[in-house]
């Protein structure tokens, strides 16, 4: 969905009023879900045009109704592409495996309208086709958020030399700044 917003860092996490009031510019967003929101998170937040990254659970209709980890993401389609935050997603999570933790950790995007629906569909497909892989990430109507606990945001941040981000998250990045080194941000 895009949605007409002030300056380059629109709303910080907390839903606070802007940092910096300037020009005006169109952002998009929509929702990931994939593993443990911990390192969905840690990807998003490490790429270049991506204004907000909201940690919490995801539900759309029926019958997937059910809340499952997932973050929100809010980004300048003029410094990152849908296509991109696509490709980055399904590399950076098993998204061909149909493992036994699906309900808990849905492999989906969410969307907001039907023809970021469509537009998802397509750069799916043909990731799936350029990789020869049989994807298993669905494509859902974002219909609610939870945010996670305090406790749990900007985990990998607050916590980066941990086991947790060191054996999960670290290697999710080194796969960023390898393949998608475009996107990286240079001070994370």
């Amino acid at each position: 969905m895009a949605t007409w917003q002030q300056g380059p860092h629109c709303v910080s996490s907390s839903g606070a009023i802007p940092r910096r009031v300037g020009v005006r510019r169109m952002v998009q967003s929509s929702g990931f879900g994939s593993g443990c929101h911990w390192c969905t998170e840690a990807v998003f937040q490490s790429l270049r045009g991506v204004m907000d990254v909201k940690q919490g659970f995801i539900a759309s209709s029926p019958p997937h109704d059910s809340f499952s980890e997932a973050v929100a993401v809010t980004w300048d389609p003029a410094l990152i592409t849908f296509d991109d935050l696509i490709a980055v997603h399904l590399a950076t999570h098993s998204s061909a495996s149909h493992h036994k933790m699906r309900g808990k950790y849905r492999s989906a995007i969410y969307v907001h309208d039907a023809a970021d629906g469509e537009a998802a569909r397509r750069i799916i497909d043909m990731i799936a086709q350029q990789t020869d892989s049989d994807i298993v990430t669905e494509v859902f109507s974002f219909e609610a958020f939870k945010p996670s606990d305090t406790r749990f945001k900007d985990y990998y941040v607050r916590n980066r030399n941990g086991p947790f981000c060191e054996a999960y998250i670290e290697p999710k990045l080194a796969l960023l700044r390898q393949r998608f080194a475009g996107l990286w941000l240079e001070d994370v």
